[in-house]
């Protein structure tokens, strides 16, 4: 067998992984788009800028609501505060223009409508909260590669949790500390401005929260290293890596890390020696950091809760026992739904072999290979 059914009746498409780069490409009569280059809508960067600017104007009715009409808002931290409005306008940007595509389109609805399905949930009721804290929580699937890099990972990932969980409401004024003395040691904590806890900075659970970040950044100091230094010696990593995508990303984390500890270093150890330049530094580190997430490697933490509900999408698909076999070797490839998903997939970009995707990948390789043999070859003798 070299070759689907229905290979036979459509002859001119391609086998998997087949090039097309030497096919002549027809338009449309109707003067349509042409196969094989993407053609992006104009009213797609529109839609992106208008979700870009309503998200960020109300981040900023948020900043000015939750610190109490500015009231609470550190003038200080406005740099900050800037950044992160920025940083809103360049996610609803990417996030819009990403989901524009038609297999992040599928994903999107695809994941998102499993995440809020009521009969998903009636099927399997703690399915949700378990891939949360599996697959976006502790992240098991990358220990499945590597045990150092799943490690790494989780130092990252929960230390830019806790940083992020301090610094935006800090940033924004949502978060304030006072004290009665104006020097301490006695402290209250508020949100949006109603008290939430009283303590005393010179105790354990004062320490804690006032070395919160410093305690984040000793989480992402190891994990960045790790990676970065497995990018200068894993021949498998420095093949396909590039820098403003790969090494900029661990190096700003680095970069936020250390000067964010040296600024403690300064005022405890050397009564501030240093503290302006070194909070410039990292002022401008942060900064560049955020503005850089919405474009850069770092925004897969945006498109991860999607492939979460994608997850639960082929989970509750197991459960109701629609698994799909491949049709060559009848062995169980994914659950129907799925399948089916991804030939909506291939049709939506009109790659032209969506039935390929009901054999399984050896099947592929197999297929693929006797083509070569039977078809490509025989015109080289």
């Amino acid at each position: 067998m070299t070759e689907p059914p229905e290979a036979s009746a459509e002859a001119a498409q391609p086998a998997p992984g087949a090039s097309t780069a030497g096919a002549a490409v027809v338009p449309t009569p109707a003067g349509g788009p042409v196969r094989g280059r993407p053609v992006v809508p104009r009213s797609v960067t529109a839609r992106a800028t208008a979700a870009g600017v309503i998200v960020s104007l109300l981040l900023i009715v948020a900043i000015v609501l939750g610190s109490r009409l500015l009231e609470n808002f550190d003038s200080a931290l406005l740099p900050y505060a800037v950044a992160t409005v920025f940083l809103a306008f360049g996610v609803a940007y990417r996030y819009t223009v990403w989901i524009s595509a038609p297999g992040a389109r599928r994903l999107f609805n695809k994941g998102w409508g499993s995440l809020f399905s009521a009969a998903n949930f009636r099927k399997a009721p703690t399915a949700l909260p378990k891939m949360t804290a599996t697959y976006l929580g502790f992240q098991k699937f990358l220990g499945a590669r590597s045990h150092a890099r799943w490690a790494a990972h989780q130092l990252i990932f929960w230390g830019c949790v806790l940083a992020s969980l301090i610094t935006f409401p800090l940033t924004w004024g949502w978060f304030t500390f006072t004290s009665h003395t104006g020097s301490g040691p006695g402290y209250e904590m508020r949100i949006w401005g109603f008290k939430i806890i009283g303590f005393d900075s010179l105790d354990f659970l004062g320490w804690l929260m006032f070395h919160g970040l410093d305690i984040a950044a000793v989480l992402v100091i190891p994990g960045a290293s790790y990676f970065l230094w497995r990018r200068m010696k894993d021949r498998g990593a420095i093949t396909g890596q590039r820098f403003g995508y790969d090494l900029v990303p661990l190096i700003a984390l680095i970069v936020i890390s250390v000067t964010g500890l040296l600024l403690t270093f300064s005022s405890i150890f050397l009564h501030g020696g240093g503290y302006e330049f070194l909070a410039i530094l990292h002022m401008v580190s942060v900064v560049f950091t955020l503005i850089y997430i919405p474009f850069g490697k770092f925004f897969h933490i945006v498109q991860r809760p999607a492939a979460v509900g994608m997850q639960l999408f082929k989970y509750t698909g197991r459960q109701d026992e629609e698994v799909f076999s491949c049709r060559r070797c009848e062995e169980p490839i994914d659950t129907a739904p799925y399948v089916e998903n991804l030939r909506g997939t291939m049709r939506d970009l009109r790659l032209g072999f969506d039935e390929w995707a009901e054999y399984c990948p050896r099947c592929k390789r197999v297929l693929r290979g006797s083509a070569y043999l039977s078809q490509v070859k025989k015109g080289f003798k």
